[in-house]
């Protein structure tokens, strides 16, 4: 079954959650969050197979922090919300490993294993 890793190369979470993927015998295409935004319809996807759009968020990141968006979480609409991960990602939570219907948000390496190559 086909594994999608979503992450940002030089981000060391995600570097070392994708060599756990590869020790685990999990070969996942790599995606670069910063050049392929998840796309708005991606996005609702996630949301149907019980991904919360609070999950999304990175809120570690500076962008985040810059952007305000701890406040504008709390103002906009869902659909602006997903508008603003969708342009933009680097505020969006990473890695995201996609496998059929199962989707993993963050580091989570006991999620991994039972993710099947």
């Amino acid at each position: 079954m086909k594994t999608v890793f979503i992450g940002y190369p030089p981000c060391s979470t995600c570097k070392k959650a994708y060599q756990y993927l590869e020790q685990l015998g999990i070969h996942a295409e790599y995606r670069n969050i910063k050049e392929d935004n998840p796309t708005k319809e991606e996005i609702k996807d996630w949301i149907s197979k019980g991904i919360s759009l609070n999950q999304l968020f990175n809120t570690s990141g500076m962008l985040y922090r810059e952007w305000n968006m701890k406040e504008k979480r709390l103002t906009l609409s869902e659909e602006e919300l997903i508008e603003l991960l969708s342009q933009n990602g680097m505020l969006v939570k990473r890695p995201i490993v996609i496998q059929g219907d199962t989707i993993i948000v963050g580091k989570k390496e006991k999620e991994y294993e039972k993710l099947k190559d």
